[in-house]
């Protein structure tokens, strides 16, 4: 209501495009917005306004970012923590790799250089944590006693982190629960680290590095409230 008075809009005069212009300047009142226009809409005070509710299977879950931190900090240093489960749980933290492609890296996206440790998540390798790093290389030298397994390890592609099957990587169901059991949630981690990259980076940026793709980077951004586009726009006509 101080939105319209503040553009000299009657509420029995608003449009659609009103409430969509609204909504891109206030997405977190959008849950509220919601009963308020369907109870106005009802009742006859306003046209016919098309608005709905947010959609809850991205965002229906979140960590507190000193839980994240707390969580992170475990899968780092925890040694009663498995080590599988210390690395996933650290990847889904640092960069909301979801776990169904975290079970299919192969030991050869691992390098390490002069410059420190990396880790090929899509088509670009990220720096590793240097005690990250030191897990992942303890996991690839692992010892192997199958000698199908072996000969992809010789060959520089067998997974990081294999199942019992034979030549075939973790069930993705059962890592969940393996990160369940000692405490770190999946859902909750993923949807907070994704909001951090995207608060912090551009979204194209994070879907290069995550191999997310680039429409749901956005739409994250836009939830995050952290509109790209509409801050160098402000910047260019600062400038001029």
């Amino acid at each position: 209501m101080a939105w319209l008075d503040a553009h000299d809009i009657g509420l029995r005069d608003t449009a659609q495009s009103d409430l969509d212009r609204w909504l891109v300047d206030h997405s977190s009142l959008h849950r509220t917005a919601v009963t308020f226009i369907r109870w106005a809409v009802a009742r006859r005070i306003t046209s016919k306004l098309a608005i709905s509710r947010p959609s809850k299977r991205n965002s229906s879950e979140f960590l507190d970012e000193q839980d994240l931190r707390d969580q992170l900090r475990r899968c780092l240093n925890d040694d009663t923590v498995p080590r599988e489960a210390r690395i996933i749980g650290a990847l889904v933290r640092l960069y909301a790799v979801p776990v169904s492609r975290i079970v299919f890296l192969t030991t050869d996206r691992f390098h390490r250089d002069e410059n420190g440790a990396y880790l090929t998540l899509d088509r670009h390798p990220v720096l590793l944590l240097p005690k990250l790093a030191v897990l992942v290389e303890e996991q690839i030298a692992q010892p192997v006693t199958d000698s199908r397994m072996l000969q992809q390890f010789r060959n520089g592609n067998g997974y990081l982190f294999s199942g019992k099957a034979p030549g075939r990587p973790r069930n993705v169901v059962g890592t969940h629960n393996l990160l369940n059991q000692f405490g770190l949630p999946v859902l909750s981690a993923r949807n907070t680290a994704v909001i951090e990259a995207v608060t912090n980076l551009p979204p194209i940026v994070v879907a290069d590095l995550f191999g997310m793709h680039p429409n749901t980077a956005q739409r994250w951004a836009n939830y995050a409230k952290d509109d790209w586009s509409a801050y160098l726009s402000t910047r260019m006509a600062s400038d001029e």
